[in-house]
């Protein structure tokens, strides 16, 4: 009933407990989940539970905060987006948060290879056909000038169809959503929005459409209520539905198969 659009099952959290995952998935009613992919070098193991599980998919890309690692290019994104059950692009995006304590007291200047890796996995997606999975942190802004930049959002015959996709676990202002919903990506909510301190959040949610939402739970991170401070595991993405269904006055069967319905339409699983 339910599908996760966004786990790291692979993440040392998570990886030594696939069974006991798997069981409490079922006993969720939690039927399918993405498996992200956050560097090249992890990829053969985010592809392999994919390829293992046939109700798992994975994705290709290097998360914008890794730093130190394999730095991909189109091509090697590109080709990897080609195998099996690999559904889209990402994670990739901008990560601005926390310059001085995170990033050395860095400028946003100084984030350049940030922005370059960024439109090198746009590209890729495009050429490839496949959406993107777009994580956006203090840096909206410059995220959805880039993916202007590159076509996204404003196809014309110069540019071509543009790729698709979804910012994952939005926290990001109601402005920010409207911008998203004008690009034609989905909004994708996290355990987030079951905080108590999250109401902003819980605002964006009740504006935006259900035809535009995804579910995830960015497992092992960001456990909702009343798990918070846990390990996270697909098995809570009901939980988030939930809250959802509650700020929509739907019953959360309706929100379960509404973003199921949408993670099919971006992602496309049965083409994969």
């Amino acid at each position: 009933m339910f599908t996760d659009s966004h786990c790291h099952l692979t993440f040392p959290e998570l990886a030594s407990q696939l069974p006991a995952i798997r069981a409490a998935m079922a006993a969720a009613q939690v039927d399918r989940a993405l498996c992200i992919c956050t560097t090249i070098e992890e990829f053969e193991e985010v592809h392999a539970l994919a390829l293992a599980y046939d109700n798992f998919w994975c994705t290709v890309g290097v998360h914008p905060d890794n730093e130190g690692v394999y730095e991909p290019s189109q091509q090697d994104l590109q080709q990897r987006a080609t195998l099996p059950r690999v559904l889209a692009m990402g994670e990739t995006g901008l990560d601005y948060y926390g310059m001085q304590e995170r990033k050395g007291g860095r400028s946003i200047a100084d984030l350049e290879w940030q922005r370059a890796r960024f439109r090198t996995h746009i590209r890729a997606a495009r050429a490839c056909g496949k959406p993107l999975v777009v994580h956006t942190r203090s840096a909206a802004d410059d995220t959805l000038a880039i993916l202007r930049e590159e076509g996204e959002g404003n196809p014309s015959q110069s540019t071509g169809p543009g790729a698709g996709g979804v910012f994952h676990c939005f926290t990001e202002s109601l402005q920010v959503a409207r911008a998203v919903l004008d690009m034609g990506y989905y909004l994708s909510f996290s355990g987030i929005v079951t905080f108590k301190n999250a109401q902003d959040l819980r605002d964006v949610v009740a504006y935006v459409p259900l035809e535009s939402m995804l579910i995830e739970t960015d497992s092992p991170y960001l456990a909702p209520a009343p798990h918070r401070g846990k390990t996270n595991t697909p098995a809570y993405v009901p939980l988030v539905a939930q809250t959802i269904a509650q700020v929509k006055g739907l019953p959360i069967e309706a929100v379960a198969e509404a973003t199921s319905r949408n993670f099919d339409t971006l992602f496309r699983p049965g083409a994969a």
